[in-house]
This record gives C-alpha cells, structure tokens and sequence, in this order.
C-alpha cells in the first residue's frame, strides 16, 4: 500500500508540472509566453511552423500531464510526455552535455525516467487506470 501513495506523488508531482509548462505554451500562464512568444523561440531554434508546434507541444504537455496526474491511460501519458522530454533534449539542451547546470539534458532525462518507470511499474491503486479496472 506505501508503493501506491509513492507512485501517487511521483504522478502527482511530475503530472501537474508538465500541465504547468503545457499552460505556459497554451495560455501564457505561470510566466509562459502564450502560442505566439513559445511559437517564435522555437522558429528562431528551426522548428517550424512554430505557432503550429508550440500549441502541438502544449497540448502533449498538458493532456499527458493531467492524463499521468491521474493515472488514466498511463502508458500513453508516458509516450506523450517522453517524446515533449526527447524534443527539448534533440532541439535544446543535447548539445550542452548532461549537466543541468550547463543547460543540459539532466532534468529532461529524470522525467523521461520518471514516466517510463511509472508506465512499465503501472500507476498503483490510487489511480484511475486501477479504478477503471485497466491496471
């Protein structure tokens, strides 16, 4: 029963971050810059077309989050999340090294961990997959 109330804080805590940074590129909320501002930094780093890209980015954020938050449809919650985290590391932070402190791809490498690891071990009782009978 520990294991279940551990796995619901490791979604918890990583879920609501990615809806976090999924509403920054949305909505411009928590700091963020909205479609526009996220849209033009990632035209000006080449991913085009970037409006188009910031929101698609957004919504895998913030819809794998909530979805991982709450343990619904987990393994697809994982995938969303791995390939938004494969992303920032190919296009951002790859070429910096690991280190979070040269702006590398430590950080991004965690949550990859964190989401597959949860996936493959499943979201526990306290989950909706477990609720739905999906565990």
């Amino acid at each position: 029963m520990m294991e279940d109330w551990g796995m619901l804080l490791i979604r918890l805590v990583v879920g609501l971050l990615f809806v976090g940074h999924g509403a920054q590129k949305l909505f411009g909320w928590f700091g963020g810059y909205g479609p526009q501002g996220t849209g033009g930094w990632m035209e000006s780093i080449g991913i085009k077309p970037g409006v188009a890209m910031a929101v698609l980015v957004g919504i895998m954020e913030l819809g794998g989050g909530l979805l991982f938050a709450l343990g619904l449809l987990t393994p697809l919650a994982a995938v969303l999340l791995t390939l938004t985290m494969l992303g920032a590391i190919v296009k951002v932070h790859g070429g910096n090294g690991l280190w979070a402190t040269a702006n590398g791809y430590e950080y991004h490498l965690v949550l990859i961990a964190a989401a597959i690891g949860v996936a493959l071990a499943g979201a526990g009782a306290i989950s909706l997959d477990a609720l739905l009978g999906w565990a």
